[in-house]
């Protein structure tokens, strides 16, 4: 069954793993994302994921409800997303991807078409300057990166290059290629996509990094948790002799960016 995030409900919010942001004034590319009132009969978000909805997609769900408390947020899973959407309302459904997974997807269109609602799904949260951000927040948090995107020459780097890892095979690397050139803007070292779980695989990557003199490596996981154990990710970084940072997990930017989502679609 969806689950359906209540305000009395929410966990703490200072619990979750999230990183203060200073206030943006309102207008321009720092509007708010979603506006702070609707009607009544404002479509539901509903957030999808493909697996387990506890864990970081809960965090994730509750950190927009918090964040968003005019919007019903709903968290589902693909198998029960059919329950989760409204009847009598429009529902805009978030897919919680950082890359356009197209099994994934996929499976979701079948369900909304056979339903026959009145539901959008929108476009995965990635490629997007925030996920660049949250993935540069993981390396500093592990110490392989600077917590600031200040360069000065006599500060030496912790790492000579980063790895964005992803779960998915050729193609979740493909579509990471552009967070990895925004996160090599962001850090000023190279970085390059490689798949977790899969081919073209960390080793390859690492032996590439390691022949043009980059001699220690970090693993920026560019996953949110679910898609693979923290044991499996752990032995994969250690293959390659990388330190590893933590998955997106349930990173403020994260929400920010599912509200985002959703209010992309109120605009059109």
């Amino acid at each position: 069954m969806s689950e359906l995030v209540e305000g009395s409900s929410l966990p703490n919010r200072t619990a979750l793993p999230t990183r203060q942001r200073a206030p943006r004034p309102g207008g321009g590319r720092h509007r708010a994302p979603v506006p702070t009132s609707l009607p009544s009969d404002a479509p539901i978000l509903v957030l999808v994921v493909s697996g387990q909805t506890d864990g970081a997609p809960s965090e994730i769900a509750s950190v927009v409800q918090v964040d968003n408390p005019q919007i019903e947020v709903r968290l589902a899973s693909t198998g029960s997303l059919a329950e989760a959407l409204p009847e009598d309302r429009a529902a805009v459904i978030v897919p919680l991807l950082t890359w356009p997974d197209p099994a994934v997807l996929g499976e979701i269109g079948k369900t909304v078409a056979a339903t026959g609602g009145d539901a959008v799904i929108t476009e995965p949260l990635g490629p997007h300057p925030l996920l660049a951000e949250a993935l540069h927040i993981r390396l500093a948090e592990r110490g392989l990166a600077r917590a600031d995107r200040v360069r000065l020459i006599n500060i030496a780097s912790p790492v000579d290059a980063v790895i964005v890892g992803v779960s998915g095979g050729p193609a979740a690397v493909q579509a990471a290629q552009p967070t990895a050139v925004l996160l090599a803007s962001r850090l000023t070292l190279p970085v390059v996509a490689a798949c977790l779980d899969g081919e073209p695989g960390l080793e390859a990557a690492a032996t590439r990094l390691r022949a043009a003199g980059a001699q220690r490596l970090a693993v920026a996981p560019c996953i949110i948790g679910h898609e693979m154990s923290a044991v499996a990710l752990a032995d994969a970084a250690g293959a390659v002799e990388a330190g590893c940072a933590a998955p997106l997990g349930a990173h403020s930017l994260l929400a920010d960016l599912v509200a985002r989502a959703y209010g992309s679609q109120l605009a059109t």
